[in-house]
């Protein structure tokens, strides 16, 4: 251990910028104790603190331009690969998108402080077509702030830091095993916390085959978009689909109970449908059932140029 604290004594400024680099790019290693340890460090010496924070922004600034990029040219393909492999519940995109579409390029200010919120507010910059010098400005103003923050509490409880540092510098190898097993139960607490989400939210799900087989017998389902409002901008909806937008009371008015509703979303595991479909099962509307693969799978399934009958579904039924 004291050989690590030397290193951070001698590579202090490397080794903040490649975690702080790491952990904005979405793995899942909490960079905000190496800054407070490092702001620590830095007490009483202006030049250190400035390098630290130099090199803390310029991590945060060119993980942001990474996913900004991505997102500008990919979209929401970028988006829905970032909530697969992020360790948080699935919901976390469509949180972003209402949350970016409330507050705009402006939410990059506070991402940093909000887990998924900070590796995919950048991505959502891009694919809603943000001008690069606006984004870059809020994240700039966004990542001083975060890293800043950091800082000032090393500064601030200096001393606390340094008992700490001297303990474990008595430790041995035995505190790196400890500050191993920390980061691992990190880690497990995230995935068990998402797979416990994932199985809250199964449920019978229509697929595509199943679909199409009650479209050809002139069922005509009711189609319910689940997805943010954001979202149905970055990718239109299925024709004559009924949109959510967070108000679900508001969609139960003409909403028939004895025909099929089908309710899509583009996020992993269908878990924002899943949701809706779960509380409309409450609502005693049990035919309502999840698309297995989402706005995908009917996209993929329904070329353009082939004719869907869906819309006017609804209106119809309101005397009911």
């Amino acid at each position: 251990m004291a050989n690590l604290i030397s290193l951070l004594q001698e590579y202090g400024v490397l080794i903040v910028f490649i975690v702080v680099l790491v952990e904005q790019i979405g793995m899942p290693i909490p960079a905000y104790p190496v800054l407070i340890i490092s702001g620590a460090m830095a007490t009483g010496d202006p030049a250190a603190f400035a390098g630290v924070l130099a090199v803390a922004m310029a991590g945060c600034m060119l993980a942001d331009l990474f996913w900004f990029r991505a997102g500008r040219h990919y979209g929401r393909r970028i988006l829905k690969l970032l909530c697969r492999i992020s360790l948080s519940p699935d919901y976390c995109v469509s949180q972003t998108e209402d949350n970016f579409r409330k507050w705009g390029v402006k939410s990059m200010i506070v991402a940093k402080f909000i887990p998924g919120f900070n590796t995919i507010a950048p991505p959502m910059a891009g694919a809603m077509g943000t001008r690069l010098h606006v984004f870059m400005s809020f994240s700039l103003l966004g990542g001083t702030l975060w890293s800043l923050t950091g800082l000032l509490i090393g500064v601030y409880f200096h001393e606390n830091v340094d008992e700490v540092l001297d303990m474990l510098s008595t430790m041995g190898g035995t505190a790196l095993a400890v500050l191993g097993i920390l980061l691992a139960l990190f880690v497990l607490f995230k995935y068990v916390e998402r797979r416990r989400f994932q199985r809250a939210m199964q449920t019978e799900r229509i697929n595509i085959d199943q679909l199409r087989e009650l479209l050809d017998a002139g069922q005509e389902p009711v189609m319910i978009d689940a997805r943010s409002a954001t979202a149905r901008e970055l990718e239109p909806s299925v024709p004559g689909a009924l949109a959510v937008d967070g108000n679900l009371a508001n969609l139960l008015k003409g909403l028939p109970r004895d025909r099929h509703i089908v309710v899509y979303c583009s996020c992993p595991n269908d878990v924002t449908a899943a949701n809706v479909a779960k509380q409309l099962h409450e609502r005693g509307y049990t035919m309502a059932r999840p698309l297995h693969g989402g706005l995908d799978a009917w996209n993929t399934a329904f070329r353009e140029g082939e004719t869907v009958l869906v819309a006017e579904q609804v209106p119809a039924a309101e005397g009911r």
